[in-house]
């Protein structure tokens, strides 16, 4: 019997999600691996396998469908040994109209009275549908060939390119004649400009309408960032430190990494080497590699650093995984993946969901100094600065310039320590600036 094609759990805290494409078609032959579908969760756009082979023979839902719960079923899909033409959903029959009753005065007797023929259901014309393989719909397409006229030598009649090759060019049927336009007073016309947006009540309230607007629905990854923000803020205590950090030998070191590694391909960023930094504290200090569980403390033995990336419409924190153990290589070629598919929206859930802690580097966008918001479940954010050049006191007690960045670490007061957190922000300081402890 026909397969139920069901919209999936693409992450374990997936409920539903938007059917954003379809990427084939009814009647499309389709093997185990081919993409179907790119599904939008509420944090990236991914890709939707087959896991069997057949014929789609109906999809349920539309493309751009928003909402739509983890099981629904969204496409039907006929295997080999099923004919197609059973497995096509039937029709629902339409109602026959209700009969007007007569008035009594002016019936006629049924000897008089004529019924027009009704064409019974059975009876009715059906509409053909011609099942081809995708590749046989693109050649008939360029050769202008009609699909209806050609014969299928294929399981159950299907056409595929040896019948599309044999088959004699411009016999395309001309397309129906377009309907006639209705009249510019037609409630038609109306129906083209686009529907106002509607507003709930409290967007509503907080609306000035003396200033131009525009109104735009929640993306499912802006809900998602919202709700996961105001939760660790309000859960979550907070607490601050702040140290800056001198970078010239960080530099120095990256310029001779960078010249080993050049004809490789891998570029290695200073973001790269405050990943590392980082994921060496935390196995220096482990009481900041911990999660907060209510009436549990979850210890990591391994430092798994999420790093905050900008996406279109939102944030995600892709995960290099085992920062400490990794070389600067392994960080940086692992680093440029995450970032290029974080962007591109290709990402797998086990591959921004989870880790130990996290580090955004604004550095890039000329910010100085800033606070982050605490990743739940973790404890530990770490917060980067831009490094410039600034008056600096040297070893010898002389006065310089050094280029010095500033770093924020944000730490949940609940699971650790003032203490504990001023040990892992002092640890990330001297990797920084003796960075061969962190290679050696």
């Amino acid at each position: 019997m026909p397969t139920e094609i069901k919209m999936p759990a693409l992450s374990p805290t997936m409920e539903e999600g938007k059917l954003a494409k379809w990427l084939v078609k009814e009647g499309d032959e389709v093997t185990s691996g081919d993409i179907l579908a790119e599904i939008e969760t509420d944090k990236a756009t991914m890709e939707f396998e087959a896991v069997d082979e057949g014929v789609i023979v109906s999809i349920t839902v539309p493309e751009g469908t928003e909402g739509v719960k983890v099981g629904t079923v969204i496409a039907t899909l006929a295997g080999e040994d099923e004919d197609v033409a059973d497995a096509m959903p039937a029709e629902p029959a339409k109602p026959a109209p209700a009969k007007a009753e007569a008035p009594k005065s002016e019936a006629k007797p049924a000897a008089e009275v004529k019924s027009a023929p009704v064409a019974s259901a059975s009876s009715a014309p059906k509409e053909s549908r011609v099942i081809a393989s995708p590749l046989a719909k693109r050649l008939a397409a360029e050769k202008g060939v009609d699909l209806e006229a050609v014969s299928g030598s294929g399981p159950h009649g299907r056409i595929v390119k040896a019948d599309i090759e044999g088959a004699e060019a411009g016999t395309a049927k001309p397309k129906d004649a377009a309907p006639a336009a209705a009249p510019a007073s037609a409630p038609a016309a109306a129906a083209q400009k686009p529907a106002p947006v509607e507003m709930a009540a409290e967007t509503r309230a907080l609306l000035d309408d003396r200033v131009p607007h525009t109104v735009e629905k929640l993306s499912g990854m802006r809900k998602t960032i919202a709700r996961r923000l105001s939760q660790s803020m309000q859960e979550a205590p907070h607490i601050y430190l702040t140290v800056d950090v001198r970078l010239d030998k960080l530099m120095a070191m990256r310029a001779e990494v960078n010249a080993a590694l050049e004809g490789r391909g891998i570029k290695l960023s200073v973001n790269d080497l405050l990943i590392k930094a980082l994921g060496r504290a935390l196995l220096d200090v482990p009481e900041c590699n911990v999660t907060f569980a209510g009436n549990e403390l979850i210890r990591y033995g391994r430092a798994d650093i999420s790093m905050a990336v900008s996406i279109p419409g939102g944030l995600i924190t892709p995960i290099v995984s085992d920062a400490s153990g990794k070389s600067l290589s392994e960080i940086a070629t692992t680093t440029k993946d995450l970032i290029e598919r974080a962007q591109g929206g290709k990402l797998q859930p086990a591959e921004y969901q989870g880790g130990t802690a996290s580090i955004s580097n604004m550095g890039m966008l000329g910010i100085k100094h800033f606070t982050a918001v605490i990743n739940p479940p973790q404890s530990t954010i770490l917060a980067i600065g831009a490094g410039e050049k600034r008056p600096w006191v040297m070893e010898d007690g002389s006065l310089g310039v050094a280029t010095v960045m500033t770093a924020t670490g944000s730490f949940d007061h609940r699971a650790i320590d003032g203490a504990d957190g001023a040990r892992l922000m002092t640890a990330f300081k001297g990797y920084v600036e003796s960075p061969l402890g962190m290679v050696a």
